[in-house]
């Protein structure tokens, strides 16, 4: 099975590779994809471009001690096509 570039960019946000989960996130438009590129900024600590990527998403800007629960939650959001 081969797996979405959003699902691939999660994977790569849970081993902790921000960098080739931005090269996917950046290709990707709409909530889940804003939600991604927003999450791989927290993690990178570009707190003002992760505040822009959150707000395209119409997510409010969690602390970046939540990132592992915002990956968890992008995955269940993935895979239940929730928008």
């Amino acid at each position: 099975m081969t797996l979405s570039p959003l699902m691939q960019a999660v994977e790569h946000l849970e081993r902790g590779d921000w960098t080739a989960a931005h090269a996917l996130a950046q290709g990707e438009s709409g909530g889940l994809g804003f939600w991604a590129h927003g999450i791989v900024h927290l993690i990178e600590g570009d707190i003002d471009n992760a505040r822009y990527w959150y707000g395209r998403a119409h997510r409010m800007l969690p602390d970046a001690s939540a990132v592992k629960a915002e990956i968890a939650a992008l995955r269940d959001a993935v895979q239940s096509g929730t928008r």
